[in-house]
């Protein structure tokens, strides 16, 4: 039998399906990022601006951050030496976990090696420690989310996106003694939505449901001290598991829960995928602890970020380009075709040096396809004008659709105008400026 055949095949079917991810080559430079070096090939490599990076603040190219990774490293080494109960649990792990409660107002955290492992690990966990539980899960939940629900052995039942009425039907036709554990995101990545975390609170405790809310894209970016859309609405004390990540608002490396302390020590106790989890190394602890403090003072940089955004969606939507609008910081402009999508990132990378990765099913639902742009603190206005001018300059040059709002329509044709009045009145710019 050949079995390299079968997984031929499968990778043909990913192709034939436009779904085959080809990864860019990036050199990350903690002096001049947004802006990295693209290796095109072995001999070849040039500078571009990423655009689509989920270190949201740009803390992972922090000096003190990276101090504090540095400092940490030497003194400790750099690998922890074992799993949690096996000489793993380092000083600056348990300093870090101690930060990250106090940062949700909980009396307890727990550190995993990703954001990804600590949703598997505490929502199986969690589920399967209370008897004959109902899970309800939001139907756009991350992937993470779904895998620990499919872990599980409870059953589960999915509500549509924060559809409250559906929810509280299915929480209505639930015995009302049996336990029920609410699974949904404070933030949708890809739509860039958010939650209505009060309302859901509320039918948690009309109906006798725990809460286990998914901060990730939250983090760092809002509330007061970084706590997350929660602590900017003032609800992080309705919600019983608080889970989050150190990869993006804090542009580290791991992932977190915070909650009671029965509930933190029965996850490390039960989760397989802790338990047996080489520890997260001191170094990396170290930076993500330097993260989460100086953030907890990071009003400025969380406000600058904010700026950013909303300047990109406003300029993006001024140029008729198809910006799925929400409040957040996220900023999806759509495509619709997985082809066309893959082909729009490719002409921004190679014409115009601007690094956004297309985002196609089973991300996002086939006819969805988008790009999802996330600018950053220090992405300047520069950088944004560019990236409008390079974006109109695709969706030309690929025909796709622009927004037909009147007041966008007239200015374009008034750019064209323009455009046509230069090139008639200085036909010979470029040949004699050559």
């Amino acid at each position: 039998m050949e079995y390299g055949q079968f997984f031929d095949d499968a990778i043909l079917r990913l192709k034939g399906e436009r779904r085959y991810r080809v990864f860019a080559e990036l050199e990350r430079d903690a002096v001049t990022y947004p802006v990295a070096r693209w290796h095109r090939s072995e001999e070849q490599a040039e500078d571009v601006v990423i655009w689509c990076s989920n270190d949201y603040l740009c803390m992972g190219a922090h000096p003190q951050v990276i101090a504090a990774m540095s400092d940490a490293a030497t003194k400790h080494g750099v690998g922890a030496g074992g799993t949690r109960n096996i000489s793993g649990t380092n000083h600056p792990l348990v300093q870090l976990e101690a930060e990250l409660a106090s940062l949700h107002d909980k009396p307890s955290a727990l550190v995993f090696t990703s954001g990804w492992i600590s949703n598997l690990a505490a929502i199986s966990t969690v589920a399967d420690l209370l008897p004959n539980c109902l899970i309800l899960s939001d139907e756009l939940n991350h992937n993470s989310m779904i895998e620990g629900i499919r872990r599980s052995k409870a059953q589960r039942k999915i509500f549509r996106h924060n559809d409250l009425a559906h929810l509280e039907e299915l929480l209505a036709a639930a015995e009302p003694d049996q336990p029920k554990l609410i699974v949904f995101e404070s933030l949708y990545s890809m739509n860039g939505d958010i939650a209505p975390i009060a309302a859901i609170a509320d039918l948690a405790d009309r109906y006798n449901a725990m809460t286990y809310m998914d901060e990730v894209h939250a983090v760092g970016l809002y509330g007061e001290h970084g706590g997350g859309i929660g602590e900017r609405d003032g609800v992080m004390n309705r919600i019983d598991i608080i889970e989050g990540t150190l990869a993006k608002g804090f542009g580290t490396l791991g992932g977190y829960i915070a909650a009671s302390e029965s509930i933190i020590d029965a996850v490390r106790s039960y989760a397989p995928s802790f338990i047996f989890t080489t520890a997260l190394p001191p170094a990396v602890a170290a930076a993500a602890h330097a993260a989460v403090r100086l953030l907890k003072d990071g009003k400025e940089r969380r406000a600058q970020h904010q700026r950013q955004s909303m300047l990109t969606k406003h300029a993006l939507s001024a140029a008729g380009l198809p910006v799925m609008h929400n409040s957040s910081h996220i900023v999806p402009v759509f495509v619709g075709d997985a082809e066309l999508c893959k082909t729009a990132t490719d002409m921004l990378l190679e014409r115009h040096g601007i690094y956004i990765q297309p985002i196609n099913y089973p991300t996002v639902p086939k006819g969805t396809e988008r790009l999802r742009i996330t600018p950053s603190p220090l992405h300047t206005d520069t950088h944004i004008v560019h990236l409008v001018e390079s974006m109109v300059d695709v969706w030309e040059s690929l025909k796709l659709p622009f927004v037909q709002d009147p007041k966008i329509v007239a200015f374009r044709r008034e750019k064209e105008a323009e455009k046509e009045e230069a090139r008639c009145t200085f036909p010979d710019f470029k040949k004699a400026a050559e």
